[in-house]
């Protein structure tokens, strides 16, 4: 079984930043794409940052240039870091990784329990 666990979220002011961290571990061979969704009350869940193997990024629009996405693969672990931060971006994050628990096995899907964001104005 494979657990991701993030952590950093957290109240802050409209401009401040947020690291965020989610951590994989249990069986894993390797790990593919890891990456970062929020869900806003109301709303369906987005992704914000995605993160492939060997370093190429995707961004949603509306965090480009503010929220930077990194891993160190050696500690299977992905960060979110969220700067310039506004009220918009209030919700509940979550990591999100694609990964293999053999070298012949599948790649399975796992999601993080969530961490909450919210920025006050």
């Amino acid at each position: 079984q494979v657990q991701l666990v993030e952590s950093g979220g957290g109240l802050v002011q409209a401009g401040g930043s947020l690291r965020l961290s989610c951590a994989a571990s249990g069986s894993i061979f390797s790990i593919n794409a890891m990456g970062w969704y929020r869900q806003a009350p109301g709303k369906q869940r987005e992704l914000v940052a995605i993160i492939f193997t060997l370093g190429s990024t995707t961004y949603a629009d509306s965090v480009k240039g503010r929220f930077t996405i990194s891993r160190d693969n050696a500690k299977n672990t992905v960060y979110l870091q969220m700067n310039s931060l506004k009220p918009e971006d209030t919700a509940v994050y979550y990591c999100n990784a694609d990964v293999k628990v053999t070298m012949t096995a599948p790649l399975t899907n796992y999601w993080g329990q969530g961490t909450q964001v919210t920025v006050s104005s």
